[in-house]
């Protein structure tokens, strides 16, 4: 039973890590595909932004601003955003940054983030009620074997 709790134990503290981990990670990573937007459907990485921008209703990294910053921003020369940064019940928004009350005000770190590590926790209490499971099932075997043992003097 005690190796069993020992290995649980380092398993958590190796998903606790990740999480604190997933932060630092995901703030580099959401950088470089942002810098790689270049708002076309077939490019998987501008799909992915427009997706996670509509599903979170999020804009940008931390908000809309920083789009100003990108490549692709710099290129369209038309002060905007990408529509998937338009607030879903706005039929008529163009993207515009003269019109920011119509832009999703929060970024998209922070949310990714915030899921990430939700996913993570459901991992974490996985692999919790596993080790519970395995210590209790180790319990019932020594005890088991210890009454079968003294069955036999």
């Amino acid at each position: 039973m005690g190796q069993c709790g020992i290995t649980s134990s380092k398993t958590v503290l190796v998903f606790l890590n990740l999480i604190f981990w997933v932060e630092d990670e995901v703030d580099h990573s959401i950088r470089k595909v942002y810098n790689g937007y270049n708002g076309t459907n077939p490019d998987a990485a501008s799909r992915a932004i427009d997706y996670v921008q509509r599903q979170l209703r999020c804009c940008g990294i931390h908000n809309y601003s920083d789009w100003e910053n990108t490549v692709w921003f710099k290129q369209t020369k038309n002060n905007s955003v990408p529509l998937s940064c338009c607030k879903a019940a706005l039929s008529n928004c163009t993207g515009s940054l003269t019109r920011p009350m119509d832009l999703y005000s929060e970024g998209c770190e922070a949310l990714v983030v915030k899921k990430l590590q939700e996913i993570m926790m459901y991992v974490i209490w996985a692999a919790l009620a596993f080790a519970a499971i395995q210590a209790v099932e180790t319990a019932i075997l020594d005890t088991s074997q210890l009454g079968l043992h003294d069955d036999w003097n």
